[in-house]
């Protein structure tokens, strides 16, 4: 054994290394909405994408915590809504000693990075069952996206300048 090894060793017996390791992934919420159905299907023109997704964290136990990524997905055309997806797929993370700076960066920028393939995967069977041309997602920056939320919260204004 490393003396590194060792070092993470107390004098208990336990192992004090850090750790994180994903428990479970899994579909919390799915809704497909297709309300104009059948005329739908007769409409010209391609519709307005807008797709708005946010990230949700939350302590599930000792050590474990839920990250819940949210994606909605909502098709319109001339006022009229084709289709309506929201998806909410989560991600159960056990981690320990590690600490909450490291932590809180984890839960926003990797382990949504993580979820975010198979979430993809979900809104586009989820289209695609829905008889519309399946929607692939971009690929999302997280880490980009958590140091910009960072900064503007760092950067809000403490009064008029």
């Amino acid at each position: 054994m490393s003396d590194d090894a060792l070092a993470q060793i107390d004098a208990n017996g336990e192992d004090n290394s850090p750790a994180i390791g994903l428990i479970a992934q899994y579909i919390k919420d799915l809704s497909f909405e297709n309300p104009n159905a059948p005329a739908v299907y007769q409409w010209q023109g391609q519709p307005q994408i807008d797709v708005q997704f946010n990230i949700g964290v939350q302590v599930a136990g000792e050590n474990v915590h839920e990250v819940v990524l949210n994606i909605n997905v909502r098709a319109s055309s001339a006022d009229k809504v084709a289709y309506q997806v929201e998806l909410a797929f989560a991600g159960l993370f056990g981690a320990r000693n590690i600490p909450e700076d490291q932590l809180q960066a984890f839960m926003l920028i990797d382990a949504p990075a993580l979820l975010f393939p198979f979430a993809r995967r979900v809104v586009a069977d989820a289209i695609r069952d829905g008889s519309f041309p399946p929607l692939l997602l971009d690929p999302i920056d997280f880490r980009a996206l958590y140091l910009q939320q960072a900064e503007a919260a760092q950067g809000e204004p403490q009064g008029n300048a």
